[in-house]
């Protein structure tokens, strides 16, 4: 018969109890799935949105994890073929914002839009208690109207059949300006990833309180 003094039973105790409260403590992880507006391609990594959002997380005293799966030059395609990857980790909430690089590149719509709810499925399947935010994306008219118009389409089509919230136009905010985008006339600068930011959390909060 195993006898446990008072001390063994007390340190059996404390041990067991940090043991619980680590695991209670364990943060909860944000992914941000995307492209190198995600990545933050022409900025510091603290710079980029995601980095922005953790920065707004951590004043608020929230216990979460924002991580940054962005991937410069990353197609829908692309997307899925690394998601599996990406999914071995738990994973609470998703931001996906991929497809803009297939509407440069004039990819076929249905393809880019298959991709996108096969990534989405294969979130969902891992991780069937978590959420997905689906940001919209927009691209530039030089392929023809009937093709940008289109191609916006697809995520509010998405986001209703999966029943996502929906962040309409990631950044629609930023229009032209010089202040807000590089150069490239593409990519986001550090206020321009402030901007964007700030477009995120309005739609993120509300899933993390």
């Amino acid at each position: 018969m195993l006898y446990m003094t008072k001390e063994l039973i007390i340190a059996f105790f404390l041990l067991f109890s940090a043991s619980v409260q680590a695991q209670d403590t364990e943060k909860q992880t944000i992914l941000f799935f995307g492209d190198s507006i995600t990545a933050g391609l022409g900025v510091q990594q603290e710079q980029a949105f995601p980095a922005l959002i953790q920065k707004r997380i951590d004043s608020l005293g929230m216990n979460y994890e924002a991580i940054n799966g962005g991937l410069s030059g990353e197609t829908s395609a692309g997307g899925l073929r690394r998601i599996d990857w990406i999914l071995r980790r738990d994973i609470d909430i998703m931001v996906l914002e991929l497809g803009g690089n297939d509407g440069l590149r004039g990819i076929e719509l249905s393809s880019t839009k298959d991709n996108l709810q096969k990534i989405i499925e294969k979130f969902q399947t891992k991780n069937p208690n978590a959420q997905i935010i689906l940001a919209g994306m927009q691209v530039p008219p030089n392929l023809g109207q009937e093709y940008t118009s289109e191609f916006q389409t697809i995520y509010p089509d998405l986001a209703e059949e999966n029943d996502l919230p929906l962040i309409p136009l990631i950044m629609d905010k930023l229009g032209g300006s010089e202040e807000l985008i590089q150069g490239d006339g593409i990519h986001p600068t550090p206020k321009g990833h402030e901007v964007i930011a700030v477009t995120v959390w309005d739609v993120l909060l509300p899933f993390l309180e």
